[in-house]
């Protein structure tokens, strides 16, 4: 039986001749198996495993070996196992494969969204790891992306694991999923073991996996509005086989689109990358997010092959490790690494339509200013422009954060999120600067807020620098203290109040009862107005009048303070 069941068929003796083909049945020598009170006749030369007596064992699906009982939910798979499946499963609980061969009815999608909430590390295993393992490396553990496998004609491993439920309890423990479906490969595909894609055949050969990955999404929870990754590995890239495989996708990206989920490709850089890449600008069929393979260590999203105009609005992951063990609390999985910017299926949405948006940039073009810029619009109302907030300090409910209400500022012309969400219009961008109390390097997060109900969406967060917006202009010498010329960079009519304070470092007393001191010798407040220039005086104090008497010059802390921020430097007084 295919491995586009999605699951690991459970058979017993009548079911046999589902999965051992009848040439090979009647043309390789035969030896009885006794499994669970059944007599079963295999292929003499295929190893038989005994599922039990090895808990650990990888059920390998591209593997000609004869599996007994039930797949361990523990079991140590290398990453990059896949192949056309060859492997004879027996569970021997006389299950006559799985649901869907029977004829029953997947479960029902639960409703998740494609949230795009997520950059960051990530990992792809060839089988789920099972809910154990995933607590662990959620705590100890840098990922929280995981690729997944639902099925494919040459998907390696079993998945004892993926079911609705995992897939409901995994998300709701913060992690994010990323589908990916096995199907046929290219023609002079890498890998050798593969069933490929027929040149005369590929538009159908495409619809037919992208249905059927549907299905595999479907019966595992996750529905219309998420994203479903091809998995097609490198391939020697002639002119036919980069002609077939271009078809093969296209015709899988328009099956998605028409079932309304989001079309997403996995393969090798120099080969489906490049060759998809070489249809932008095009009326090629491209889909939604492209999942690199380039291991070159890099955790970023960037690749010589795919221009910069092309998938940049977060639709890029980028898988920058091959299959290695890694070990964290406790439990070793063998993965490849994956930095993630595109669609994954993220958390369970509520009965209200779900926020859409992303930040894509934050900095500080002035002193004392943050510019934040990014897209949102919230489905309820699709036309209207959402509202924009930003904390200073990190996310909101963090302690000493400082709120700042931005408004319904996402109305900027938006002409690729229009092309990607149709119900929203053209409108939906913002690039806003807004001045901050707050200065050196600050985490900013932005959020969506709903123009229908009361609910808000994390864009993002990013970390920037931002500069103290006094700053001094000139400084003169007057007798007995200093004249400041300062400026304030907040916006005009913003109130900008403050002081100016000098500490100096004098001896005082004398012989071994002297000793070194530092004291404020020079205060003076100000109230400045932003965008304005004011000049302020700064006399000695009679304290530092007495200190300093006697001495020709005396170097002075010079701090210039207002709230969220000060500047500083050296300065020598003269008496």
């Amino acid at each position: 039986m295919r491995a586009r069941t999605g699951m690991v068929a459970a058979v017993a003796a009548l079911a046999l001749a589902m999965l051992v083909p009848a040439a090979l049945a009647q043309a390789s020598p035969q030896r009885t198996v006794r499994f669970a009170g059944q007599e079963l006749r295999v292929p003499a030369s295929w190893p038989v495993y005994r599922l039990a007596e090895n808990p650990r064992m990888c059920v390998r699906l591209d593997r000609r070996a004869v599996y007994l009982g039930t797949p361990s939910a523990e079991q140590r798979c290398p990453s990059g196992a896949m192949g056309k499946r060859r492997a004879i499963v027996v569970r021997g609980d006389g299950a006559q494969a799985s649901a869907r061969a029977r004829g029953a009815k997947a479960p029902r999608p639960v409703q998740l969204a494609a949230s795009g909430d997520f950059t960051g590390l990530g990992f792809d295993a060839c089988t789920a790891p099972s809910a154990k393992a995933m607590d662990a490396w959620r705590d100890d553990s840098p990922y929280r992306a995981i690729g997944v496998y639902i099925g494919g004609l040459n998907r390696g491993c079993s998945q004892p694991n993926l079911t609705a439920s995992w897939v409901r309890e995994q998300i709701a423990e913060g992690w994010y999923l990323i589908p990916t479906y096995v199907g046929l490969q290219a023609p002079g595909s890498s890998c050798s073991s593969c069933a490929t894609l027929s040149a005369n055949a590929a538009i159908a050969q495409g619809r037919a996996d992208a249905e059927d990955a549907i299905a595999d999404a479907a019966a595992i929870g996750i529905g219309p509005g998420n994203p479903i990754y091809f998995d097609m590995e490198s391939y020697s890239r002639t002119s036919s086989a980069s002609s077939a495989t271009l078809a093969f996708l296209a015709a899988w990206t328009t099956e998605l689109h028409e079932a309304g989920y989001e079309s997403g490709v996995y393969s090798s850089s120099a080969s489906g990358i490049a060759d998809l890449a070489s249809k932008v600008g095009t009326s090629y069929a491209a889909p939604d997010h492209l999942w690199i393979a380039n291991w070159n260590g890099q955790k970023n999203t960037d690749d010589p092959y795919v221009p910069d105009n092309a998938w940049n609005q977060h639709q890029r992951i980028h898988q920058y490790r091959g299959g290695h063990d890694e070990t964290w609390g406790g439990v070793t999985i063998n993965i490849d690494n994956n930095y993630v910017e595109g669609a994954t299926v993220g958390a369970v949405a509520s009965a209200e339509p779900v926020l859409r948006g992303r930040l894509d940039a934050v900095s500080s073009p002035l002193p004392g200013h943050v510019q934040v810029s990014g897209w949102a619009y919230d489905p309820s109302l699709p036309t209207a422009p959402a509202a924009i907030r930003a904390y200073l300090g990190g996310a909101a409910g963090k302690r000493g954060t400082k709120l700042y209400e931005l408004g319904q500022v996402a109305t900027l012309p938006r002409p690729d999120i229009a092309g990607r969400h149709r119900a929203a219009g053209p409108d939906h961008g913002f690039d806003v600067s807004f001045p901050v109390v707050g200065s050196r390097r600050q985490r900013v997060c932005v959020y969506a807020v709903g123009a229908g109900a009361p609910n808000e969406k994390l864009l993002g967060c990013r970390t920037v620098g931002i500069a103290v917006p006094i700053e001094i202009l000139r400084q003169t010498h007057v007798r007995g203290g200093l004249k400041l010329t300062l400026h304030c960079h907040w916006p005009a009519g913003t109130q900008c109040p403050g002081q100016v304070l000098m500490r100096a470092k004098v001896r005082v007393g004398k012989g071994r009862r002297s000793r070194l001191i530092r004291t404020v010798v020079g205060r003076e407040r100000f109230a400045l107005v932003g965008a304005q220039t004011a000049t302020v005086r700064v006399a000695l104090s009679r304290r530092g009048r007495e200190l300093t008497r006697g001495r020709k010059k005396v170097r002075a802390q010079l701090t210039v303070a207002i709230p969220g921020g000060k500047r500083g430097r050296i300065v020598a007084l003269r008496r």
